[in-house]
């Protein structure tokens, strides 16, 4: 199986030592490149690409803001001449680094995490072009930035105009609306509790009967959420309660 390859990196020496790299490599087949963000950004909304070389320092706007604007990033390895970005990439949860000039034991390193990665991934595709469970978005509050797989989230609830996501025991808040965020969420797996949540249903230990025929969600992670009476019809239905 080829492995859909972009580059966006704005110096052409740089592009040019990826590519012969990339040229080593059967699997990998370069499907475009791109010297700015938003010609990046284009280059992935056409083309869809398994796999993202990523410049961090880039003029105008840097990698980071690529990947906030993207709904679904792809699998991503950064490429960067700075020792200082390769250490905060794994705030990131990139799938790995690769420091310039690029060495080319590194790169089939990178590469074998790559394929690794593929093989544990679903290739189910919905026709609506939802997220499936190991597709991952980017996350960025104030400072700090994450690359987060959708079912490793717990829940969703909405803060004034914007989202807050629930992983780990982090909470940022995603700079979309919950409604934006229910359209791509794969259905199989997550539920609209309420008005203001929607819950992943692989994170409920515990279901609860609640008040006028209600339910209460006890997660995992120890939070609880009220499902709404109408939801709680559905809810019983869809995991036929």
């Amino acid at each position: 199986m080829k492995i859909k390859a972009v580059i966006v990196e704005d110096s052409r020496l740089a592009r040019n030592e990826l590519k012969e790299l990339i040229k080593k490599h059967e699997e990998i087949e370069l499907i475009g490149e791109a010297e700015n963000v938003d010609k990046g950004f284009e280059l992935i909304q056409k083309e869809n690409p398994d796999l993202l070389f990523l410049d961090i320092n880039m003029p105008e706007k840097d990698g980071f803001e690529l990947l906030e604007m993207l709904d679904e990033v792809p699998m991503t390895v950064f490429t960067t001449a700075f020792d200082e970005y390769a250490i905060k990439s794994f705030e990131y949860n990139a799938l790995d680094y690769l420091l310039k000039p690029i060495n080319e034991k590194r790169f089939t390193m990178a590469l074998e995490k790559v394929k690794a990665q593929l093989s544990s991934n679903t290739e189910e595709t919905e026709a609506t072009q939802r997220l499936t469970e190991n597709s991952q978005i980017f996350i960025k509050d104030g400072e700090s930035c994450w690359l987060v797989k959708v079912g490793s989230i717990s829940h969703f609830e909405i803060v004034g105009n914007y989202t807050r996501v629930f992983f780990e025991e982090k909470k940022p808040l995603l700079y979309k609306s919950l409604n934006q965020v229910e359209e791509k969420l794969p259905l199989q797996s997550f539920f609209r509790a309420n008005r203001q949540q929607i819950v992943n249903t692989n994170f409920i230990e515990n279901v609860v009967p609640w008040f006028n025929g209600k339910l209460k969600l006890k997660m995992k992670n120890g939070e609880e959420i009220e499902v709404s009476r109408r939801q709680s019809y559905i809810f019983k239905d869809k995991m036929s309660l």
